[in-house]
C-alpha cells in the first residue's frame, strides 16, 4: 500500500483533482512567455546612425533640380554595408555624399571617411514601436548586451531551481508556490519601469528565480496529489499549456509592440494566480514526510468532501493513513546525494550521457527558439509557427518511444535535429521558405528530443536516487539554456559559427545517447545494484571487491515519470524552464 491508495479511496481523480490540475496548470500559459520574452522585448528593429544635426533636405545644393526623399537622402550620409544590398547600420560618412543624389552618379566612395554613429541611431517603428534595443541602443558595439538579458534570466531561472527547491523541502510546495506568483508579479511588472538596463536585469534574474518557483512547485503539488495511473495522461496535457503559451505570446507581442506594455501584460495576470492560489490544499504527503500528520489528514479529509465521498472522512484516521505510508516514512529517514550518482561504473556511465544529452537538447533548442529575427519572415508569425511545430513533435515522440524504445528516439532526434541545423548553413538567404521549413523541423526534433530525456532520466536511475539524479542532470539544461544566446554573436566572426556550433553539441550528444542502456518495457530499477546488475554487466559486490564501497540504502519514493518530466520529493522539474 501507499499514497496513491489513498487518494483512491478519497476519490481517486475525482471534482477535487480536476479544479487542482486546471488551477496549477493555468498558469503555464504565461510561462512561455517569459522563457521567450526576450524575442520581443529585445526585438531589433532596423536602424542607422542619426544623421548630423545641422544638416537637412534643405541644405542641399541641388534642391532647385531634385526631388529627394528620406530614403535617397540616406545615400548621402550612411554608406553601404558590406553586402552592398543595405545600408550600414553602424557607420556613417564624416562628409556628406552630396554628389551620390546625381543622376547615374558613378562616384566611387569606397576610400571616403567613414565614423561611428557620434548621434546615436535611427530606428524604424514599423515592426516594433519599442523595444530595449531601441531605447538602450545595444546595437553595433553594444550589440552582446541584448543577449546578456536572456543568460541573466537563465541564470536566475538555474538559481530559482536550486534555492527553491530546497525552500519547498524544508516550508512546503503550496507556500513557496504562493510566494513565487507574488514575487514573479511585483518583479515582473517591475521591470517595465526599469529607468536602466542594468535594473532591468536584475529584475529579469528575480523573476527568474520565481519562474522556476512557479513551474517547480505547481508541478509537484500537482502531480502528488493525483493517482499514478493518471500521471501520465495529466503530464501530457499539461504540456499543451507551455505549447500553446508561446502562440499566445505572438498574439500579444503583435497587438502591443511595446516593450514595457508586453512585460506587464504577462505579469499582471500572477496576481490572480496568487489570489486563488490560497484554495490549494498543501500536499499531504509532504506534510506526512515532515510529521505533520494531522494537517495531512485534515486535506485528505477536505478532498474526500469535495470529491463526495464523505464517508472517508469517518473511516480515514491517523492509523489507516500511517499504515499506507509506511514505505514512504521509512524513506523519508534515508537520503542521497550527487555524489552517489558517480560512485559505481553503471551509475557513472549513465550519469555523464545524460549529462550530455540534457545540456545539448537546451543549448540547441534556445539556439533555435531565441533567434527568430533571422530568418527573414516576420517574428511574429515564426513564433506562432514555432510553438505549433510542438504539437507533431510531441506525438510524434510519443509514437517513437513506444515503438522504437527509448536509446533509438533519443539519439535520432539529436542526430536529425543536428542534419536540419547544418543543412540550413548552405540554404542561401534568399529562400526564405526553405530556411523557415528547416528551422522549424529542428526546432521539432530539439523538442522531441526534450520529450525523451525526461521519460528516458526516470526510467534509468533508480527508486532510491532518482530525485537527487533529476535534479543533477536536468540542472546542466538550464546551463545550456544560459549558453545558447552567448553563442548568438559568434556570427560577426562567421556567420554560420552559431549553428555550427549548436549542430556539432547536438552531435556530440546523439553520440552519447548510442551508450546508454534500453529502457523500453523493462522494470524500473529500485535500487543501485539493480542498476549495476542490469546495465554495468557487473553485479556490485564484484565492484566491492575491487575496492569500490556503496552506501546502500533502501528508500520506496512514489515518482511519476511521464513524457513531462518526473517531479522529485526535493522538488527539481525542469520542463518548464524549456
Amino acid at each position: 500500500m501507499g499514497f496513491s491508495d489513498l487518494l483512491e479511496e478519497v476519490g481517486g481523480f475525482g471534482r477535487y483533482q480536476w479544479l487542482h490540475v486546471t488551477l496549477i496548470s493555468l498558469p503555464g500559459l504565461l510561462m512561455a512567455s517569459q522563457n521567450l520574452l526576450n524575442n520581443f522585448v529585445s526585438g531589433v528593429p532596423g536602424h542607422h546612425c542619426s544623421l548630423p544635426a545641422n544638416h537637412s533636405i534643405h541644405h542641399l545644393p541641388y534642391q532647385s533640380e531634385l526631388q529627394v526623399d528620406e530614403k535617397q537622402l540616406l545615400k548621402v550620409f550612411i554608406p553601404m554595408d558590406s553586402s552592398g544590398n543595405g545600408i550600414d547600420h553602424c557607420r556613417r560618412y564624416v562628409e556628406p555624399q552630396w554628389q551620390l543624389l546625381a543622376a547615374n552618379s558613378s562616384a566611387n566612395v569606397t576610400y571616403v571617411q567613414t565614423e561611428g554613429c557620434l548621434n546615436g541611431w535611427t530606428f524604424d517603428r514599423s515592426e516594433f514601436l519599442a523595444t530595449t534595443v531601441s531605447e538602450w541602443d545595444l546595437v553595433c558595439s553594444r550589440r552582446s548586451l541584448k543577449q546578456m538579458i536572456q543568460t541573466i534570466y537563465m541564470g536566475g531561472v538555474l538559481t530559482g531551481a536550486i534555492l527553491y527547491g530546497g525552500l519547498s523541502d524544508r516550508f512546503g510546495r503550496r507556500s513557496v508556490l504562493i510566494w513565487s506568483y507574488l514575487q514573479l508579479g511585483v518583479l515582473g511588472c517591475s521591470s517595465a519601469l526599469s529607468p536602466s538596463y542594468s535594473a532591468y536585469c536584475v529584475f529579469r534574474f528575480l523573476s527568474g528565480m520565481a519562474v522556476s518557483g512557479v513551474i517547480l512547485n505547481g508541478v509537484s503539488l500537482k502531480v502528488e496529489w493525483i493517482p499514478t495511473k493518471a500521471r501520465t495522461i495529466v503530464g501530457t496535457l499539461s504540456s499543451f499549456f507551455f505549447t500553446l503559451g508561446q502562440m499566445i505570446l505572438a498574439g500579444l507581442a503583435y497587438w502591443l509592440r511595446d516593450w514595457r506594455k508586453l512585460q506587464v501584460v504577462v505579469c499582471v495576470p500572477q496576481f490572480l494566480f496568487f489570489a486563488y492560489s490560497w484554495w490549494y490544499s498543501e500536499s499531504a504527503r509532504w506534510l506526512i514526510l515532515n510529521r505533520r500528520s494531522e494537517e495531512a489528514l485534515k486535506s485528505l479529509h477536505r478532498v474526500a468532501r469535495i470529491n463526495r465521498k464523505p464517508e472517508m472522512i469517518d473511516k480515514l484516521t491517523l492509523e489507516v493513513m500511517h499504515s499506507h505510508m509506511t514505505k514512504e516514512i521509512e524513506s523519508s529517514r534515508s537520503s542521497f546525494t550527487a555524489f552517489d550518482l558517480l560512485r559505481t561504473r553503471g551509475m557513472r556511465r549513465i550519469s555523464t550521457c545524460l549529462i550530455a544529452v540534457w545540456f545539448s537538447t537546451s543549448f540547441a533548442y534556445y539556439g533555435l527558439a531565441m533567434d527568430l529575427q533571422k530568418f527573414g519572415v516576420s517574428i511574429y508569425l515564426m513564433q506562432i509557427i514555432f510553438g505549433a511545430v510542438d504539437f507533431p513533435a510531441k506525438l510524434l515522440a510519443l509514437g517513437m518511444l513506444s515503438y522504437l524504445g527509448r536509446r533509438v528516439t533519443q539519439a535520432t532526434c539529436l542526430f536529425l535535429s543536428a542534419v536540419i541545423i547544418f543543412g540550413n548553413i548552405f540554404v542561401p538567404t534568399e529562400m526564405q521558405s526553405v530556411r523557415t521549413t528547416l528551422a522549424c523541423l529542428g526546432k521539432g526534433f530539439t523538442s522531441a528530443s526534450f520529450t525523451t530525456v525526461y521519460l528516458f532520466t526516470g526510467e534509468l536511475y533508480p527508486t532510491i536516487i532518482r530525485q537527487t539524479g533529476m535534479g543533477f542532470v536536468s540542472t546542466m539544461a538550464r546551463v545550456g539554456s544560459m549558453a545558447a544566446p552567448a553563442v548568438l554573436i559568434l556570427d560577426e566572426v562567421f556567420p554560420a559559427l552559431p549553428s555550427l556550433v549548436y549542430g556539432g553539441a547536438a552531435v556530440l550528444a546523439g553520440c552519447f545517447a548510442c551508450f546508454l542502456p534500453e529502457t523500453l518495457n523493462v522494470a524500473l530499477p529500485d535500487t543501485i545494484e539493480e542498476v549495476e546488475e542490469k546495465w554495468s554487466g557487473r553485479s556490485l559486490v564484484s565492484q566491492q571487491k575491487e575496492g569500490i564501497s556503496l552506501n546502500k540504502g533502501m528508500v520506496a519514493v512514489d515518482i511519476m515519470v511521464n513524457n513531462e518530466g518526473p517531479v522529485s520529493q526535493e522538488g527539481v522539474t525542469l520542463k518548464a524552464m524549456k
